[in-house]
């Protein structure tokens, strides 16, 4: 049986419908009509509207990776992840906005940037689309040009974490955001070819459902 190479693919399928069901503040529920193929189903599919996020791995020269705790109100806990946020300004690319979160939630800048994954978070129900970048040669900003922090961000906190306790932390089930998980996990894997097949930060998020479409 002939091998072949793993992985996903464009399967574009016929509109037939789309309407909003419901509008919420940051993101809303789509309800598709679709068909499938020229013989095959019509199915219909309701999923959230996501604008999708970037989230940045940063690691230091000793391998220890800067981690941010923040209070997540749907699980009703305090989560270690890493520096991530929406991407939700209109035009902005992938890679700036992964510097702006960087800048916003960990009062950091980084002179080396690249890619480390991209993922659906939950495709079965969401169209959410997250890049994973990974960070090097990180620098503390000036404490007067730091970003004003307010509501849930305002009691975030860092630290520095060894890559090597991070990922001990990951498979006893002590971190349970995903993008923190398999950016951990990811990053470990990477170290093996010492980050050389990591790809260009700047390569086109086209995988993203809204990005492809531009």
């Amino acid at each position: 049986m002939p091998l072949h190479p793993i992985a996903d693919e464009f399967s574009p399928r016929e509109l037939l419908n789309r309407e909003t069901v419901y509008e919420g503040r940051i993101w809303d529920v789509i309800h598709d009509t679709v068909k499938l193929s020229e013989s095959g189903a019509t199915i219909e599919r309701d999923y959230i509207n996501h604008p999708g996020a970037v989230s940045v791995l940063v690691m230091d020269a000793e391998e220890r990776i800067l981690m941010v705790n923040q209070y997540r109100h749907p699980v009703g806990m305090r989560l270690w992840e890493i520096p991530a946020g929406l991407l939700d300004v209109a035009g902005e690319p992938p890679l700036e906005a992964a510097k702006r979160e960087l800048w916003e939630e960990a009062d950091h800048t980084a002179d080396h940037w690249s890619i480390l994954t991209d993922v659906f978070l939950s495709p079965g129900s969401s169209a959410e689309a997250v890049r994973i970048y990974l960070a090097r040669d990180a620098k503390l900003v000036a404490a007067d040009h730091r970003h004003q922090r307010t509501e849930e961000e305002a009691e975030m906190v860092s630290t520095w974490v060894p890559l090597e306790e991070a990922v001990a932390a990951v498979l006893a089930g002590k971190i349970h955001n995903p993008t923190a998980t398999i950016a951990i996990l990811a990053a470990h894997a990477a170290r093996a070819n010492k980050y050389l097949d990591l790809r260009d930060a700047n390569e086109p998020f086209d995988v993203h459902p809204y990005l492809r479409e531009r």
